[in-house]
């Protein structure tokens, strides 16, 4: 008998199940085909992982790795790979929710871009009237910043395999000296091996000179990635972006920061959040060094102008296929700090993704709001 392995999730794709699910059942049922479902979401994984903490009834197995294995077998077709947007602070948040209270449900998961429930009223009505887009002035200030060379594609190669044989991945530092990062890869023929790199120096180099250069615009200045998805790049990259803007915070207290683990690519909310058990004197301190930071930076744009939160609080906060659509429908504006919608410099370091939204912003600027 045919099977299919239909994995369970957890946010917005969950949604999902709901409807397709059913369909899938009636549509196979007495057809010959046996469906099963596999719990891979994060509540699973971490439950699937501390068994001995659990009563028999509560109990699962690793379905994540079992699939794995089953990816290695030439019968299985695999359809999709569901994905969890979830940076890894929120993955430490909802582990440690688990050790505290007990708990393998994590609200943090549910806040911020990861939620795009919307009720079926909703978006009826937003069919049915929808949302004027915001003027652009022709004066606009908005733009893209991206890196001319040192960024991932400028750099990336790629290979068809010949024939079937395993490759070493290496890193060839300037005096020659390699490190061994994977020992070896098998490759089968026909299969495409890509590489490509980014170039750090460049990086924080061009972050220096677009926040000098937002400072002389007058503009917000904005970092636009995709942490959630691309969770060994981005975050190292919104890291960066935090250290250089706020650098003289970093090496005032760079002693102090390691001490208490403070990672800049977890954003200026590790710092907030670190620094409470200090005393009350020293939070002090640090605050008064971040506001003092702010007198003499760019503005930043902001995820909640209210709560103070900007747009480099965390990294999952702004992730690039929401934000920039935003940015686009408010006539090239974000959220400053006061609360009113400003121009923006919009940070994308690399340019596989950038120039596109530069081309829009460019057409928008000369040609007028787009007609929904």
């Amino acid at each position: 008998m045919s099977k299919i392995i239909y994995t369970k999730i957890d946010e917005a794709p969950a949604l999902a199940t709901y409807s397709l699910l059913p369909i899938i059942q009636a549509f196979t049922r007495g057809s010959g085909i046996e469906l099963e479902t596999r719990d891979i979401s994060l509540a699973g994984r971490i439950l699937s992982t501390f068994p001995e903490k659990l009563k028999p009834e509560q109990q699962i197995s690793d379905h994540l790795a079992e699939l794995g294995k089953l990816t290695q077998s030439p019968e299985a077709n695999i359809i999709k790979l569901p994905n969890i947007s979830a940076s890894v602070p929120q993955l430490k948040d909802a582990i440690r929710e688990l050790q505290d209270l007990g708990s393998a449900v994590n609200p943090v998961l549910r806040e911020g871009n990861s939620d795009r429930r919307a009720a079926n009223s909703v978006k009826r009505y937003a069919q049915q009237h929808p949302p004027r887009l915001k003027a652009w002035d022709p004066d606009s200030k908005t733009r893209v910043a991206h890196m001319e060379e040192g960024d991932f594609y400028g750099s990336e190669k790629s290979a068809v395999i010949g024939d079937t044989q395993g490759v070493r991945i290496e890193f060839v530092d300037p005096n020659g000296s390699i490190t061994v990062l994977k020992e070896k890869v098998e490759l089968t023929r026909g299969e495409v091996i890509d590489t490509s790199v980014m170039n750090v120096r460049k990086l924080r180099q061009f972050y220096s000179e677009q926040i000098e250069q937002c400072q002389k615009d007058q503009v917000l200045l904005s970092l636009h990635l995709k942490a959630t998805m691309m969770k060994v790049s981005d975050p190292v990259l919104f890291g960066h972006a935090v250290s250089i803007y706020y650098s003289e915070l970093f090496e005032k207290h760079s002693e102090l920061f390691e001490e208490l683990g403070i990672n800049p690519n977890n954003g200026l909310g590790d710092v907030n959040a670190k620094i409470q058990n200090l005393p009350q004197e020293q939070q002090d301190q640090i605050k008064q060094d971040i506001e003092g930071i702010y007198q003499n930076r760019p503005k930043l744009a902001m995820v909640d102008s209210d709560k103070g939160i900007t747009n480099l609080h965390v990294p999952n906060n702004v992730i690039i296929d929401a934000s920039m659509p935003v940015v686009i429908r408010d006539g090239g504006k974000m959220w400053g700090p006061d609360g009113t919608l400003q121009d923006t410099l919009a940070l994308i370091p690399d340019r596989c993704y950038a120039t596109m939204y530069q081309e829009v912003i460019e057409d928008c600027q000369k040609n007028g709001a787009y007609d929904p």
